[in-house]
């Protein structure tokens, strides 16, 4: 008598396609430069509540918790805040060389600065978006979030980005947006259409 044996086949499992796999995995960094209480942090958590429901991962570098937390030590001196800014550039490409989205809505009010964030991220691979939230301070002073134009208005503080410390804006960032025009959804409709124009959405 010859025992006969029947396999049993189990279904392949499907593999995640290309785009699917992408969605999770690529990181990219998207620095939102602009005055203070011009919207850069609101439309950055818009944005991340957006692609954390597409499957993301997504971090958002916020300014003031960095300054807690990583640069503490700092003032407000041109060479602390282009240290401060180096440093969250330098966490930013650790994130997104890992496969992480990292939102930064942190003023960055140097030129050289922001390039040499950009620079780093180049020499990593990295992808690096620069967005400037273009609120005219006129705009920025009404919303006044913080209560920090009042309080430089009243000589209580100096050295506020755009009224008495300078801002240099963005020549040729790779989206322009105008919050005081529009809501914040399509603030972050439009950095989501960009990101997608960029295959990391």
């Amino acid at each position: 008598m010859t025992a006969t044996t029947t396999a049993s086949t189990t279904a392949p499992t499907a593999e995640p396609t290309n785009s699917q796999e992408q969605q999770v995995t690529t990181g990219a960094t998207v620095w939102l430069t602009g005055l203070p209480s011009a919207g850069k942090t609101t439309i950055a958590y818009e944005l991340a509540g957006r692609l954390r429901a597409e499957g993301h991962r997504v971090e958002v570098l916020d300014g003031d918790e960095i300054r807690e937390f990583l640069s503490a030590g700092l003032g407000f001196s041109r060479a602390d805040r282009d240290t401060n800014v180096r440093r969250i550039g330098f966490l930013a490409e650790l994130l997104s060389r890992n496969g992480v989205k990292a939102l930064v809505p942190v003023i960055a009010p140097y030129a050289d600065s922001r390039a040499a964030v950009r620079g780093r991220h180049e020499a990593g691979g990295t992808t690096y978006l620069e967005v400037h939230v273009a609120t005219p301070v006129e705009v920025c002073s009404e919303r006044d979030v913080k209560g920090l134009y009042a309080k430089q208005a009243a000589g209580e503080i100096s050295g506020l980005t755009g009224v008495d410390d300078p801002y240099e804006a963005p020549e040729a960032p790779d989206l322009r947006i105008e919050s005081h025009t529009q809501t914040v959804q399509e603030s972050a409709a439009a950095l989501h259409t960009l990101l997608t124009e960029r295959g990391l959405a």
